[in-house]
């Protein structure tokens, strides 16, 4: 059982939703490097609804042949370099929720991610952590998916000429030197995504790349099939998107990026006015992790323990004392991302030390 229920829809809600919404990555349905609040939405849904949405990689173009089709080629035809600003990810959205007002939250239910296509893209970019250590050397290396067995081998590699600094940027290999790369490594593939959110509340476009309360480019590689993410509301609508599709990442993300791959999304979107929490918040079956963010990874370490303090005390009905005494021998952080400008730590308890996930009796 949930430790965050939903009590406004009923099981039968929640099994035959009374509306099942496709939305394609089109031109007129995704927008290139931001979030806004006055993004025109391209749905508009209930509470309870499923979405099937289209996540695109903006990294098709590292391997064009083997990761865009049509349908993604017109995107990049429709969307002009100038208007790739001032992030880098590829959105679709944004989905308007109706009733959603600045206070509630939007409960994000990922049913299923599956790829696109069977290739995906890392770029060990310019924004890498190690960049000055490689001597200012960017480097893509394609991986081929196999479905089968949910493994990821390494298909080829060449190094990036120049600085890869066009969001969107198309490589025409083979005309650039491949080589192969990775030979007898298995990874496994964790479909996810690195970039969903809702609209803040701040005047013009928003980058994609930093994230922040809104979510944004979190970049934890749980947010999957069979995830939560509960996301607080800022504008009218919610006005939620996604992006920045993967197929794998380790908690860190140190090169710049993951394995980069288009993913096909199904989501359920239910919208809580019944619970409030101040930041991007996760539920896996056996975690609840908690986000932190600051350009300082200190501040971010400490502003996730603060807010995994609130989640024990304000809705685990703990006292802050016995909250942190918890937190010291049984909550694991780790650094989530550290490539994004803004930097990302989580931190994750188990959902078994609850008993039940209900709040204990004796308080």
């Amino acid at each position: 059982m949930s430790l965050l229920k939903t009590d406004d829809l009923t099981e039968a809600e929640r099994k035959h939703p009374s509306n099942l919404h496709v939305l394609k990555a089109t031109v007129e349905n995704c927008h290139w490097g931001y979030f806004s609040a006055t993004e025109a939405p391209s749905i508009k849904v209930k509470s309870g609804d499923i979405i099937q949405a289209e996540a695109i990689t903006h990294h098709a173009g590292d391997a064009p042949e083997l990761m865009m089709d049509d349908a993604l080629k017109a995107i990049w035809a429709g969307v002009p370099e100038a208007d790739r600003n001032p992030g880098v990810h590829l959105m679709t959205g944004p989905i308007y929720v109706e009733g959603a007002q600045p206070g509630d939250v939007l409960e994000v239910r990922y049913l299923n991610m599956r790829p696109r296509f069977s290739y995906g893209s890392n770029l060990a970019a310019n924004w890498g952590h190690l960049y000055d250590e490689f001597k200012q050397k960017e480097r893509v290396t394609i991986y081929r998916l196999d479905m089968a067995s949910m493994q990821a081998h390494g298909h080829y590699a060449y190094d990036f000429k120049g600085k890869y600094e066009t969001p969107g940027t198309i490589t025409h290999c083979p005309e650039c030197e491949r080589e192969k790369t990775l030979n007898g490594v298995r990874i496994p593939v964790r479909p996810h995504l690195g970039t969903a959110g809702v609209a803040p509340d701040v005047a013009g476009r928003v980058s994609t790349i930093p994230p922040g309360k809104h979510g944004g480019n979190i970049d934890n590689w749980r947010i999957g099939t069979g995830s939560t993410m509960y996301y607080p509301v800022q504008v009218e609508g919610g006005l939620f998107s996604i992006g920045d599709p993967h197929i794998s990442q380790g908690d860190g993300e140190i090169s710049g990026t993951a394995i980069e791959a288009s993913l096909d999304v199904t989501m359920q979107i239910i919208l809580r006015k019944d619970f409030k929490f101040p930041s991007p918040l996760l539920e896996t079956p056996d975690y609840f992790i908690v986000h932190g963010f600051d350009e300082d990874l200190n501040v971010a370490m400490k502003n996730a323990s603060l807010d995994m303090l609130e989640l024990l005390t304000d809705h685990r009905g703990l006292s802050r004392d016995d909250a942190y005494s918890l937190m010291s021998v049984s909550s694991d952080f780790a650094v989530t991302q550290v490539v994004d400008t803004v930097q990302g730590v989580h931190v994750k308890i188990p959902r078994s030390v609850f008993d039940n996930g209900e709040p204990d009796s004796e308080k």
